[in-house]
């Protein structure tokens, strides 16, 4: 089986989708992590902030960042190599990548009312986050 890992930038909690704000990208991923966990695909997603070591410890994701700087985050990993940055993988993507039925990625949420992020902070606040 292959192995996907998901590289984020420094964010307040494991997912991003902590605060008032709901950041729809963030949102998918999530959805779509969660589904491929229920259908026996394991993704793992790490965030600068909970889990720096990771960083340090893959030499691809480290050298990367030490060229290209933490802006260039997220970065996905596909069997220690990086095919993608600046970006999530889009459903398709993950469907040829990990070689799955679209159906593993579930169903993307629909109709929920966005609250712009005005200042890109996530609303945590006394490191209460999710």
């Amino acid at each position: 089986m292959k192995k996907m890992q998901i590289f984020e930038p420094a964010m307040c909690c494991s997912t991003g989708l902590c605060g008032v704000g709901v950041d729809t990208e963030l949102l998918r991923i999530t959805t779509v992590l969660n589904s491929l966990k229920k259908n026996g695909i394991e993704v793992d997603r790490f965030n600068l902030t909970n889990a720096p070591i990771e960083f340090v410890n893959n030499k691809a994701v480290n050298d990367f960042l030490n060229t290209k700087g933490v802006d260039e985050l997220p970065a996905t990993v596909l069997d220690g190599e990086i095919l993608i940055t600046g970006r999530y993988p889009s459903n398709e993507e993950f469907e040829k990548l990990l070689n799955i039925p679209i159906n593993f990625l579930g169903e993307q949420p629909k109709g929920f009312k966005i609250i712009p992020q005005g200042s890109g902070a996530c609303g945590c606040s006394d490191g209460n986050c999710c």
